[in-house]
């Protein structure tokens, strides 16, 4: 009775860690600047790290596949500037060269896949260009 008590619980976590993987979402990736202010200026190198919540590591080798760069939290969302993605220096960090001619806050927008996860990670960053 006992081997199969230990048996049923073995069963039960292992069925626990199945439903735990099932449940894991984009919504369990966060994308954070690693530098939030940079002087303003053309081709300025902005780097994000995108990080797994549950875990707090870096998720290296995504797909990032859409990228936006805009000054939508200062009210200037048509203030678009065009984004060139930059090789990786470190797992987990995505650098991108972009153009921040004024002072002021910019968003970054970005879609990725992730490997293993079935569905697009989007986040939004914010960063200030100083003059």
């Amino acid at each position: 009775m006992i081997a199969k008590l230990s048996g049923a619980a073995t069963l039960t976590a292992a069925i626990a860690l199945v439903n735990f993987a099932a449940i894991a979402g984009a919504g369990d990736y966060t994308f954070d600047s690693v530098a939030p202010e940079m002087k303003k200026g053309d081709d300025v190198t902005v780097a994000v790290r995108l990080t797994d919540k549950r875990t707090g590591k870096p998720v290296p080798d995504a797909v990032i596949f859409k990228t936006r760069v805009d000054m939508a939290p200062d009210g200037m969302a048509e203030m678009e500037s065009a984004v060139t993605p930059l090789p990786s220096k470190e797992p987990g960090v995505y650098a991108f060269k972009t153009d921040m001619p004024m002072a002021g806050r910019y968003q970054i927008t970005l879609s990725a896949k992730v490997q293993g996860e079935p569905e697009t990670v989007v986040g939004k960053v914010i960063v200030k260009a100083a003059k």
